[in-house]
């Protein structure tokens, strides 16, 4: 089961990898495009993408007052400057 931002670590694939939800500590991505086709293997999809939601959505009701506006966004790491090999 898909446990949203309990790590850096897991990654939930919908549909072969048509769409994936990576999770992190402070975010959880969305990628990829899913067709929910009007068939079993349509519904088996939407149904995996509706309890990866359903859980975002219970953790996130779950942190009420202690949860920010707004994260902080930065970057990784500090950018640097890397020496141009064709020169």
């Amino acid at each position: 089961m898909f446990k949203p931002y309990s790590n850096d670590d897991d990654v939930l694939n919908i549909q072969g990898d048509a769409l994936t939800l990576t999770n992190g500590t402070t975010r959880v991505v969305v990628n990829g495009t899913l067709a929910l086709t009007r068939d079993q293997r349509g519904l088996k999809a939407a149904l995996a993408l509706k309890e990866a939601v359903d859980a975002v959505v219970a953790d996130l009701q779950g942190q009420g007052a202690s949860l920010p506006a707004r994260i902080n966004d930065e970057p990784d790491e500090k950018p640097g400057v890397v020496a141009n090999p064709f020169v």
